[in-house]
Formats: structure tokens, C-alpha cells, sequence
């Protein structure tokens, strides 16, 4: 196992290719105003399933203002990737980013032919601000290839006591999708057995979920499906990914292009009819609104750094049976990046909608 430090945080990558997404905030746009919710009490549970509860539409981000009420960090990569995170006005004027045709929002990468420093690329957060409730964002592309490492997830402002949940993340040719949170001390996935959790996806990293305990590993799930993540997510048309937090505990499913559920399309949510979730964190164990608050969401896409670039040479996880050093011929990430620009081409996100629901019950 080796670890991986940068002055915000530790990485850790295991034999079984567990990673973690970076932390932090950053803004410098201004958008709508922020709505926190109060905190609670989690209760336990067994199970990934809970009462239904009354979701009810927050926010939303879709078609042409999909990038109103959001921040663009600028700050340095904290997972030390080879990225310089830009600003919204420097996103548009370098086609960055922009709404198709389709209506849907694209974050790019910089892909010029050769660079001999960082290349731009875009990481936002919402500036609405949720402790609880039911994310389900629908992409249809997201980054992949040799050096990339796109994320979505939620983080608090203090990490990692305040928490931090993994719903969308890999590296380079994965095709199967990790979730993983990481907290401050205290909170255990109570078994690494997937049937115990009653859930869909495997658990790759040990059950105490404390980020300065494990190294950063936290409690990583990786999905069992082969479309969830990467050039096989995109081929299938992409699909839906839903993150609920209540007071059963933190869950995440996500849903091939043809497998959505119709009361998601329809947009009323109904979670205790979706059947096992993909990863479950539950409440017996970890408080899910003592060990995560005040959350925004990011989306980001950074180049090597800690993940990427520290398995460059390795194989073993889905999707990845021969290594990008092998596949590119090249010894390393950050070369092969710099000098390959348009191997960057499939370096983007394109999100149909973000929806964030509430509920009075959620705790």
C-alpha cells in the first residue's frame, strides 16, 4: 500500500487500486445565495432502505443556466495533479465550457498538442450548501483515459471532520465506479461483507472510515457493475447516479441509461423502490449528520496527481488489464499528459442535470 501526501491531504492506493477524490473549497463567481439546512441526529439501521421519505426539489442545475450558482475554484490541485484549476470567465473564453446543442453542460480539459506545465481544467461547488437529502445527477460522458481522474462528490468546509462523500470517482481506463467517504474519527462501516450491507458493490478498503487514521484510505465501494465509470459508462449512453443522506445512513446507487427509474425521470424521487444501492454507509456505525455537514457538490477533473499518476504503471482493477505506461509507451503520467494533448479528447464531463432534494424527515 502506498501513501501519498500533499499539504491538504493523504492519498492512499491499496492492491485493490482504491483512491480518493481531493478536498477543499475555492469561489471567486458569484450566483444565487446559498441555502444550509440544519443539522441532526442519525438514527441505526440495518440496511440500505429507510422510510420513504417526501423529496422535495432544492435546486436544480440543467440546460443553459446549468452554470449559474456555482463556484470555479482556482486554487492549487490538492490531490497534485498537473491542472490549473480556472476561473468561469477564462472557462468560457477557452472553450472549457460551454452548453451544447443537446442543452447539456461540458467541462473540457485543455488539450493543446504540448504544454511543459500544468494544463487548465475546471472544478466548481455549488454555492448551495446541504446537510442531508437526495442528490441524483444525470451525465451522459464523463472523463476518461490514460491520466485522467474526474470526480463528482460532496465536501464539508472542515475536512475531514466535517466529511466528505465520493459518489463518482476513478482513474484512467476504470470502468467501474468508486464511491468512498472519509470522516474524522469515529465513524466504521460495521462489516466489510457486501451481503451484511446489503449491498450491490464490494468493499476494497478496510471499514474505519477516519481520513487521519487510514491514511486518507477511508471506505471505499467499488460498483459491480462495468458501465458505471469511464469509456464504458460513455458508450452506454451514461446514466444516473442518486446519493441519499438521511438518518438510515449515506448511499449511493447508480443506473445505466436504460435502467433509470421512471419516478426519477418524472422527478419524484422514490428511493425504497430502487432495490439494493450500489454502496451503503450506515448510521449504526457512522452518525451520518454528526460526521457530515454543511456539504457542497464539485465536479472536477484533474491530470495524474496522486491516483492517476501513482498507479501509471499498475493493473489488476476493471478495466485497466494492461497498464497506461504499457498502453501509452510512455514511462510516465505527467510526460505522457504534457506531450499528448490530444489523447485528452475524451477528457470531459457533459451533465444533462444536477437535481438536490430535501425532505423534513430526512432528519
Amino acid at each position: 500500500m502506498t501513501v501519498f501526501r500533499s499539504s491538504n491531504k493523504a492519498y492512499c492506493v491499496s492492491n485493490t487500486g482504491l483512491g480518493t477524490s481531493s478536498n477543499g473549497t475555492g469561489s471567486n463567481e458569484n450566483h444565487s445565495t446559498a441555502t444550509p439546512t440544519s443539522t441532526g441526529k442519525g438514527s441505526a439501521t440495518a440496511t440500505a432502505s429507510s422510510a420513504q421519505l417526501n423529496w422535495q426539489l432544492a435546486e436544480s442545475y440543467s440546460g443553459s443556466t446549468f452554470f449559474s450558482g456555482w463556484n470555479f475554484f482556482t486554487g492549487g490541485d490538492p490531490t497534485n495533479g498537473i491542472v490549473q484549476y480556472v476561473d468561469q470567465q477564462t472557462a468560457q473564453s477557452s472553450n472549457l465550457i460551454e452548453i451544447n446543442n443537446a442543452g447539456n453542460a461540458i467541462m473540457r480539459v485543455d488539450t493543446t498538442p504540448q504544454v511543459t506545465g500544468n494544463r487548465n481544467s475546471v472544478r466548481i461547488q455549488t454555492q448551495y450548501t446541504f446537510t442531508g437529502g437526495l442528490l441524483i445527477m444525470d451525465s451522459v460522458h464523463m472523463p476518461t483515459g490514460c491520466g485522467t481522474w474526474p470526480a463528482f462528490w460532496t465536501n464539508g468546509p472542515n475536512w475531514p471532520t466535517t466529511g466528505e462523500i465520493d459518489i463518482v470517482e476513478g482513474v484512467n481506463n476504470y470502468t467501474n465506479n468508486q464511491a468512498t467517504v472519509h470522516t474524522g474519527t469515529g465513524c466504521d462501516l460495521p462489516t466489510s461483507n457486501a451481503a451484511a450491507l446489503g449491498i450491490s458493490g464490494s468493499v476494497v478498503g478496510g471499514t474505519n472510515c477516519a481520513a487521519l487514521q487510514t491514511g486518507n484510505e477511508g471506505c471505499g465501494v467499488r460498483a459491480s457493475q462495468t458501465n458505471s465509470f469511464g469509456a464504458a459508462f460513455n458508450n452506454a449512453g451514461g446514466g444516473v447516479f442518486a446519493m441519499r443522506w438521511d438518518n438510515s445512513g449515506i448511499a449511493v446507487w447508480f443506473f445505466s441509461r436504460n435502467n433509470i427509474p421512471q419516478d426519477i425521470t418524472n422527478g419524484t424521487p422514490k428511493d425504497t423502490t430502487w432495490g439494493s444501492a450500489s454502496a451503503y454507509w450506515p448510521a449504526t456505525n457512522c452518525n451520518p449528520f454528526q460526521f457530515f455537514t454543511n456539504h457542497n457538490a464539485i465536479f472536477d477533473t484533474t491530470l495524474c496527481g496522486d491516483w492517476a499518476g501513482g498507479v501509471w504503471t499498475a493493473t489488476g482493477i476493471p478495466g485497466q488489464e494492461q497498464s497506461c505506461a504499457q498502453r501509452t509507451g510512455v514511462a510516465t503520467c505527467e510526460q505522457f499528459v504534457r506531450q499528448n494533448g490530444a489523447s485528452l479528447s475524451e477528457a470531459y464531463w457533459e451533465v444533462k442535470s444536477l437535481h438536490i432534494y430535501q425532505s423534513p424527515g430526512q432528519h
